[in-house]
């Protein structure tokens, strides 16, 4: 498949027209077929990253400036959602990587273009410690620190660590406001040390290591915050969603994907299987015929309803106006009940499909682990719920989530 955002001159052009939810579907069967590869190597296979970037998927959300695809977060959704259900983990280094392309609106053009201009361009990132510090020093900064849950960092050229920024003698920057200042650094991922430590339950495919530097020096040209305005260099509305929700809608994303098709899988099951002493294939059986009623309920409603929030949120981002308080907590609730509901798919699912769901050469086990990975993220944890309902009720709970 072309997919290359350039004319025949190779001069980079816009092609804001792309359907990328068709891309993606057709890489699906091809990336289904690896999944199993992909998490014994504990890294997306080198053919389904080739066939990814083919595609241009890994530039979807890069401007239109640089020969990105600048796409809107619905088309991020949908993609995501059609590759986790083929394959999670692919879906997981996918969606993380969208979130630091954002690096992409907020950097000088020529940086961007240093780090976002090949077409197999990856920038990852993770968490940082309280540790992590950023001394200000002549043009940059000396940056020493260790970060975590670099997903897909195995198929990156370049890492980014979140860091406190530090004077001279160590002290705290602080902002206007007395809090202290954060940077991302980015730099490239031979000058960090890698621990190989993903040793987890689900998402294995992701390879989702730690690294670290010990005062490496960033020029300030390669540093950037998310959501600062002094930072940013595009006018898109796309660059005015703030990064914790795109990534929660990436996840949410994900989880939804799993659970579509975990459920699908088991609907063919019960056409099939009949349990030890019983009369009658599962479907024919009152109890799964309720609960696949249920679970369906569960997962297209709470779809339906991400999909709405984030089609209302979408035009006010492309009015120009930032979203209010109210329109902000919605989108957070949303995106919560999106991953949490689908997580009940995903168990209503297992446990019906019987001891079929227990053996590795079934589609429920993988997809099960994963799925309880996955909620294991902060964006699906039911604190959320706490502070949007505070915001529903018109309060400001001053969470960086809402």
């Amino acid at each position: 498949m072309s997919s290359k955002l350039e004319d025949k001159s190779g001069t980079v052009s816009p092609a804001p027209e792309i359907d990328w939810v068709a891309r993606a579907r057709k890489l699906c069967p091809e990336i289904e077929a690896a999944a199993a590869r992909t998490e014994q190597d504990k890294e997306v296979t080198p053919e389904i990253m080739s066939a990814l970037h083919d595609a241009a998927l890994f530039r979807m959300l890069i401007p239109r400036s640089l020969g990105g695809g600048e796409a809107t977060p619905l088309a991020m959704m949908e993609v995501l959602e059609a590759v986790a259900a083929a394959d999670a983990s692919t879906a997981w280094c996918l969606g993380q990587a969208h979130g630091c392309t954002f690096a992409a609106a907020f950097l000088d053009h020529d940086v961007a273009q240093e780090i976002f201009g090949a077409p197999d361009a990856v920038l990852a990132w993770g968490p940082g410690s309280p540790n992590a510090k950023a001394i200000v020093t002549d043009g940059g900064y000396r940056v020493s620190g260790q970060w975590r849950f670099a997903s897909g960092s195995r198929h990156a050229a370049w890492l980014g660590g979140h860091s406190t920024v530090c004077e001279a003698d160590g002290t705290p920057r602080l902002d206007a406001d007395g809090r202290k200042i954060t940077r991302t650094m980015l730099f490239p991922i031979s000058s960090a040390d890698i621990s190989n430590v993903w040793q987890v339950i689900g998402l294995r495919g992701t390879g989702s290591d730690d690294y670290a530097v010990d005062d490496l020096f960033v020029p300030e040209a390669y540093t950037t915050w998310r959501g600062s305005a002094a930072d940013r260099r595009e006018i898109g509305p796309l660059y005015s969603i703030s990064l914790l929700t795109l990534y929660g809608i990436a996840f949410a994303a994900v989880a939804l994907g799993i659970a579509r098709a975990t459920l699908d899988e088991f609907l063919s099951l019960a056409a099939q299987k009949t349990a030890s002493h019983a009369p009658a294939v599962l479907r024919e059986n009152a109890v799964i015929q309720s609960g696949v009623a249920q679970a369906e309920a569960r997962l297209g409603s709470s779809r339906a309803y991400l999909v709405e929030r984030l089609a209302a949120t979408w035009e006010t981002w492309c009015a120009g106006d930032d979203p209010s308080l109210d329109q902000r907590a919605r989108l957070r609730v949303a995106i919560t009940w999106a991953m949490n509901q689908s997580c009940e798919v995903v168990n209503f699912a297992w446990q019906a499909a019987g001891t079929n769901a227990i053996f590795e050469n079934n589609p429920f086990e993988r997809r099960f682990r994963d799925m309880h990975t996955v909620s294991q993220q902060g964006q699906a944890h039911l604190s959320n719920f706490e502070a949007a309902g505070l915001a529903l009720l018109g309060v400001d709970p001053h969470s960086p989530r809402v």
